[in-house]
């Protein structure tokens, strides 16, 4: 089946969430107020690097309607949070290192009365040289950061001689690319409200990726049990990873605690620009080298990472990047070295792709410019280096066994619109504007799901039939807008039997649910499937059992259906018309809830390589762009993502996810950078911040999901969330060299690059091609 917005044979469903979300009438976890609730706000430094010398307070505090003002001193546990190494100051003690760096807190009636507080704190502050450049940070001379030095982590992975492989190239392609420092830009910026109860219990209801990770930090900062913190995380406007971090929770909590009584946060943009996290920005520089048959021999690759001040997962991104500048092809010499570096440019931190947007730029790149050099087709070259279904894994790890990699080549390279390429592409538009010009490229890749070896990554879930008579089904994954309230029920419908007011789906309450590990890494969509086929015959047994037992009739004769409980007919999948029990009336004869509950953990591979992947979704994009040399501009006619991923679970979500993915990558190319300077955000706002908008979305996007996977396969679908941000950028800059002959190797595309020397030179082009 092709996806597409003009219509598909799929099945289609409304998402449950989508009726208040379109009538505005969903209450998202910012949209909350509580009685007496006070107004938060953060001071943060002004400086990207100094020492802090004195905090005076005494002002702001004695200002009317403030009812806290609160330092590092304020802060009873761990002055420190970071989901994998607590680095980051709470607030400040005697140093900034970016201009983020929290340095006070404060509580007031109004807004006003604590923007107003904000300014009346007097901080001194000593100047430091800093280290824009990530490069220059690894130097002896760079000022250093932290105790242990500028350098985060390094990761490295070698197989044979490359200095040796080299030797043996007919041809070789060095070339440097850069990626964007990218905003998340989520349209509900960080926030929420914070409250200690009278039980003395903190509740919390901000959005998060990972609620139980929050108490988790939360719990070290105030130095209370983690069982006397409730998070309540869903549902969430946009996070794309950006909310994954803490972010205003360590103060809406402390605030919360020091004045009793309830705090809300709600970043502005501004606020959201310099301090939230950001995709890495990323320097790689590559030397491939292949035979005269195009058979790859060496592949060196050293990668610079800008992780900004403190770590959050910034060794984490790095070992995806490592892993994706290897990819989906053998090599038979490598050496790839990676750093993730300290500076004081802004938070770099955990985005949709997570490292694999800016390795598959660079790693595509190389092989569009191979094939140049060989004269060969670069799908062809592809097709020659690319993994087979038995091969290990970039890091010689083993690897679910699929036909992924063959399966979308096959689709993309069939397509109508990879079909085109070769064609003229002279336009009549063209002849009468001879500075329009239209191309065609593609890309590749196998992107991991999952957090990869050796870090901790639970899942599991809980089905009940509650008292009501209402299915539960219970989990710790969030709905941020990716559609999982509306895959989870299309599982249980389609596994089960059910009716959908059969079904009451409870997420995000740390009081409530078990945990499932994060809602991030292509994973969650996997992780309730699976749980689902755990609990399914655990929850038959306990819930047909009670049935069997009331109506007196063998369990293995009663399937569940819409509404209740029913006979099987002739054929073991027909059920009878009649239903014999409805749920409601079994789970009064039950008198109590029945639970079942499943806890597992995601699938990894076989290796002592920490991060390699066990799972991937495979990927292969073609794209028609069209080149404005007049302006430099360029617009995406068409898009055609072929996605193995295995079964599609949610036509309406796969597609959602392949169409936001690839508006995310349409920024990544041509648009979107959080320009700094001197350790400073140069782009501050949505003026100067361009995200594409529906005028960038005129083009049109079919998707072709591939489902079949191997009959032993029993790992089900893979994630889809990341995949379709990934590979659209390459291919965009394959699509600018076939229409301008232009090479690409810094995102996002400067448009001076792609103009034409003169307006004269245009005309020439266009009446030598007459």
């Amino acid at each position: 089946m092709l996806l597409n917005r003009q219509g598909s044979g799929a099945r289609w469903r409304n998402r449950p969430d989508g009726p208040d979300k379109v009538m505005g009438k969903l209450a998202y976890l910012t949209d909350m107020t509580a009685p007496d609730m006070l107004i938060g706000r953060v001071l943060r430094s002004p400086h990207p690097h100094a020492r802090i010398t004195a905090i005076r307070t005494d002002k702001a505090a004695e200002l009317d309607g403030v009812h806290a003002v609160i330092t590092h001193k304020d802060v009873p546990g761990l002055n420190r949070y970071g989901i994998a190494q607590p680095d980051q100051p709470v607030l400040c003690e005697d140093r900034v290192r970016y201009v983020g760096d929290a340095v006070a807190a404060v509580a007031a009636d109004t807004l006003e009365i604590a923007e107003q507080a904000l300014l009346l704190i007097e901080v001194d502050y000593e100047l430091l040289p800093i280290v824009e450049d990530a490069e220059y940070a690894l130097t002896d001379d760079a000022p250093q950061l932290h105790p242990q030095g500028n350098l985060l982590h390094r990761k490295e992975f070698k197989r044979g001689d490359v200095s040796v492989g080299f030797d043996r190239c007919a041809h070789v392609v060095e070339e440097t690319y850069y990626t964007p420092r990218q905003m998340h830009t989520y349209m509900e910026t960080e926030g929420g409200l914070f409250i200690f109860g009278e039980d003395g219990r903190l509740t919390v209801y901000a959005p998060t990726q990972h609620g139980f990770m929050d108490r988790m930090q939360l719990a070290r900062i105030l130095a209370i049990p983690q069982s006397e913190i409730r998070i309540v995380s869903s549902p969430i406007g946009g996070s794309f990873g950006g909310k994954d971090e803490l972010n205003v929770q360590p103060y809406g909590a402390l605030l919360a605690r020091v004045t009793n009584r309830p705090v809300k946060f709600h970043n502005s943009r501004w606020e959201s620009v310099r301090a939230g996290l950001k995709r890495h920005p990323m320097k790689i520089t590559m030397k491939t080298g292949v035979d005269e048959s195009g058979r790859l021999i060496a592949h060196q690759v050293r990668i610079i990472a800008d992780t900004g001040p403190y770590a959050t997962l910034g060794a984490e991104v790095l070992n995806f990047a490592v892993e994706h500048v290897i990819g989906p092809y053998q090599y038979q010499h490598l050496d790839v070295d990676g750093f993730s570096v300290y500076t004081n440019n802004g938070m770099s931190g955990e985005f949709r792709g997570f490292g694999g947007n800016q390795a598959i730029f660079a790693l595509e790149g190389q092989f569009d410019r191979l094939a140049e050099k060989l004269g060969m087709d670069p799908w062809e070259l592809r097709l020659v280096n690319m993994r087979k279904s038995e091969d290990l894994g970039p890091f010689n790890q083993p690897i679910a066994t699929t036909e992924g990699a063959k399966q979308v080549s096959d689709a993309m390279t069939s397509s109508a619109l990879w079909q085109e390429r070769g064609k003229s592409n002279a336009k009549e538009d063209e002849l009468v504007e001879p500075w329009i010009h239209t191309g065609i490229g593609a890309a590749f890749t196998m992107h991991g799901a999952g957090l990869g070896f050796g870090i901790p990554d639970p899942g599991g879930g809980r089905l009940t039939l509650a008292r009501d008579g209402k299915i539960e089904a219970v989990f710790s994954y969030e709905e941020f807008g990716q559609g999982l309230i509306a895959s989870l029920e299309q599982m249980l419908i389609e596994q089960f039997g059910f009716a959908a007011q059969d079904i009451r789906i409870i997420i995000g309450d740390s009081d409530v649910v078990p945990d499932g590990g994060s809602t991030t890494a292509s994973r969650a969509t996997s992780m309730m499937w699976k749980s689902l086929q755990n609990l399914r015959p655990l929850f038959e047994e306990a819930v047909l059992g009670k049935a069997a037992e009331h109506i007196k009739m063998p369990v293995g004769q009663l399937r569940f259906g819409e509404g209740g409980i029913y006979g099987i007919d002739a054929s073991p999948d027909t059920l009878t018309d009649k239903c014999l029990i409805s749920y409601p009336e079994l789970a009064a004869v039950c008198g109590e809830p029945v639970s079942c509950t499943t806890q597992f953990n995601f699938p990894t591979s076989a290796t002592d390589m920490v991060g390699a992947h066990f799972l991937y979704t495979y990927s292969a994009v073609a794209v028609k762009v069209e080149v404005n040399q007049l302006t430099g501009r360029v617009r995406v006619l068409h898009q055609y993502h072929a996605v193995a991923a295995g079964p599609v679970i949610n036509p309406q979500g796969f597609l959602g996810q392949i169409e936001g993915g690839s508006s995310m990558a349409l920024g990544f190319a041509l648009t979107e950078d959080a320009v700094m300077s001197g350790g400073q955000y140069v782009t501050k706002n949505l003026d100067t911040y361009l995200v594409p908008t529906i005028a960038e979305h005129r083009g049109t996007i079919d998707v072709q999901p591939i489902e079949e996977l191997p009959e032993s396969d029993n790992y089900g679908p893979r994630g889809i969330g990341e995949v379709g941000s990934v590979t659209l950028a390459p291919a965009i800059a394959a699509a600018i060299y076939d229409a301008v002959g232009i090479r690409v190797t810094k995102l996002p595309i400067d448009p001076e690059l792609l103009q034409a020397e003169s307006f004269d030179t245009l005309l020439d082009k266009a009446v030598s091609r007459e």
